[in-house]
């Protein structure tokens, strides 16, 4: 005999059960949604390998004219920054978004309790910082002349550490999933807030945690303007950046033949791969984030079949 639950899980139960046309229209709308997503990768693939004078006269194709990997020799005259700024990177998006999730939930888990006296106050306080901002050289001079975290990690880390709008999303989390009951229940057996904020409500809140922790990873990953402002020298910039920089330099030379003439004197390249190097460049600054996303995948499944059972 199947339990309630399980028939609305397994959909034997018929009242749960979509009309195949509606089904056929779902299944149809996420394939044509998946293909939208992964058809540009595909061709931005298929540029970075393709030869440079076909795709000058053929423009973009999913099927390359000639196979070469010019693009991606040119990145590798420059392996060993694009590998430090690699680090760069890592350490600054596991290590930001650790801090980041556990200030967040520490922030949001107070102010969703009815308890707590000063839950409005606190409320408005974050979402204020939402609405105004004391500009950016106020911004710029806090954290190089007051916290002198210039030229460091630090000051890529500090900036995006507080998400107030992630905040408001985890607080209404808390207070509408998890039942006020069941935290009562744990603090007439004794239990602290503390031991009741660690085992009772972060186990329970994995779905939010883990959707707020995705976003926060992409955005660390992907920031460059920290690094465009608070860094100056080559050993601390995120791989973005590098990249940004990389871009600029190559559309600099592809429109100063002069200049390009003169670093081939030098030593340098002189025709290099000016439109497949802007696909690998992409490539090469995509490509990692993509493995972060089977992580965090499990917690979103089980953050539906939560939403199921409750319906």
């Amino acid at each position: 005999m199947e339990t309630a639950a399980e028939k609305v899980l397994s959909g034997s139960n018929p009242k749960n059960r979509l009309p195949s046309a509606a089904s056929l229209c779902i299944h149809v709308f996420f394939v044509l949604y998946s293909l939208f997503c992964i058809i540009p990768i595909v061709l931005i693939v298929s540029v970075s390998i393709s030869n440079e004078n076909s795709v000058v006269r053929e423009g973009y194709k999913f099927i390359p004219s000639g196979f070469d990997l010019a693009a991606y020799r040119f990145l590798l005259h420059d392996l060993h920054q694009i590998l430090r700024s690699y680090g760069v990177s890592i350490i600054v998006t596991v290590v930001g978004t650790a801090l980041s999730m556990i200030i967040i939930a520490l922030y949001a888990y107070p102010i969703s309790r009815r308890q707590f006296p000063h839950a409005k106050f606190f409320t408005f306080f974050v979402f204020f910082t939402m609405l105004f901002g004391g500009g950016l050289v106020p911004w710029y001079l806090v954290y190089v002349q007051m916290l002198d975290l210039k030229n460091t990690l630090w000051s890529l880390i500090m900036p995006l550490i507080m998400a107030p709008f992630w905040v408001l999303i985890v607080r209404t989390f808390f207070s509408t999933t998890i039942p006020g009951e069941v935290l009562e229940s744990a603090k007439i057996d004794g239990a602290g807030e503390l031991r009741i904020f660690i085992r009772i409500v972060l186990p329970l809140s994995m779905p939010v945690m883990a959707t707020v922790a995705l976003f926060q990873t992409l955005t660390y990953w992907n920031d460059w303007f920290l690094s465009l402002v608070f860094i100056t020298n080559d050993n601390n910039i995120s791989v973005q950046y590098l990249l940004y920089k990389m871009l600029a330099n190559i559309q600099y030379l592809s429109s100063n033949p002069t200049a390009a003439a003169e670093i081939a004197k030098a030593g340098g390249m002189f025709n290099f791969p000016s439109e497949t190097v802007r696909m690998a460049l992409v490539i090469v600054g995509v490509g990692p984030i993509i493995f972060a996303y089977p992580f965090f995948q499990k917690y979103f499944v089980k953050g539906l079949t939560v939403g199921a059972v409750k319906g």
